[in-house]
């Protein structure tokens, strides 16, 4: 491999104007010595995002019409001219060495994709705290140096690899599968993917309960696509773990009592219980933990309706077509 090669760091923007020019910022102010050009696709915001963007004379600046990050981040990907291609989102601040760090980890050429680890910036948020440290409990006590997927606000890889498995697949809409289906696909292809807790962007993480649970729906609602697509992966994926995989029948023997008030209570508190378990294990604080146990719990209902929503629509396009031949 070449010295400090050319790398391109893509940022797809929708309405991002709070936190664009701090994310702009963070790439252009990093301490990597090859070449790092940065290319902004604005996802057609209705905001002040483009102007911000434009105000900066050495960001390459691509608008199009509202497809998804999905689009965004391909249409990126094919305006650029890196050997390696680095993605991160709108409300993320790099740290000084992340293209650096990412780049080291390239060190053997079956490694096709680098990913790293989030900071927070919003720490003052009790919510976003909480959401923050689940994150961190998952890449610190669960994540492998290899895993099987990588998430789309801090990742790197080779041009060659990325343009081999398509890019991104557009029919993701929405922020939520269409990383780990490019996981999915690399993996498939025999790419091995690298880990780096140590590589890391901040993050302004959610700080409207509301904003988060309607993220998680489509959340669950997405995932059954890509557990069609990719079944292998029902098992996990090096960040899932076996407590994702119960929630959702807890929250069906939960619907299923909810006429028999003196069972539906018992299992509503144990699985409250359990919930603030993990929430003080992942914390080790006991007003983030309640905050943190407390939100899982509902969380988990979101996703769960995501997960039948997406089910059932699934099923509906099926019998559509299969009516049509």
């Amino acid at each position: 491999m070449v010295a400090d090669p050319h790398v391109s760091v893509i940022i797809p923007a929708y309405n991002a104007a709070k936190t664009i020019d701090s994310a702009i910022r963070s790439v252009l102010s990093q301490d990597y010595a090859g070449k790092v050009d940065l290319i902004v696709v604005d996802d057609g915001s209705t905001d002040k995002t483009g102007d911000i963007v434009r105000s900066f004379s050495n960001v390459f600046y691509v608008r199009q019409e509202n497809a998804g990050p999905a689009s965004a981040r391909n249409r990126g990907a094919a305006e650029s001219r890196g050997e390696f291609l680095f993605f991160t989102d709108s409300d993320c601040c790099a740290e000084r060495s992340w293209v650096s760090k990412m780049m080291r980890g390239f060190d053997r050429a079956n490694i096709s994709v680098v990913a790293g680890s989030y900071g927070i910036v919003n720490a003052h948020s009790i919510l976003a705290r909480a959401i923050h440290q689940e994150i961190i409990f998952r890449h610190e006590a669960l994540m492998p140096d290899y895993p099987k997927s990588f998430g789309s606000y801090n990742f790197a890889v080779r041009r060659s690899v990325f343009e081999a498995v398509g890019g991104f697949n557009v029919s993701y809409r929405r922020a939520s599968g269409e990383d780990n289906d490019l996981s999915y696909k690399i993996i498939a292809g025999g790419g091995q993917i690298r880990f780096l807790k140590d590589a890391r962007v901040g993050h302004y993480h959610q700080e409207s309960f509301g904003r988060y649970f309607k993220e998680q729906f489509y959340h669950g609602f997405w995932r059954v696509k890509i557990y069609v697509d990719h079944p292998g992966m029902l098992s996990g994926d090096g960040y899932t773990f076996w407590k994702d995989m119960v929630e959702l029948p807890l929250v069906g023997v939960l619907v299923a009592t909810v006429f028999f008030p003196s069972y539906f209570i018992a299992v509503f508190l144990a699985f409250l219980v359990f919930e603030l378990v993990f929430g003080w294990l992942m914390t080790r604080s006991l007003t983030d933990g309640f905050v943190s146990g407390v939100t899982m719990l509902f969380r988990s209902f979101a996703r769960t309706a995501g997960f039948i929503s997406g089910g059932v629509i699934l099923l509906a396009n099926k019998i559509l077509i299969d009516k049509k031949k």
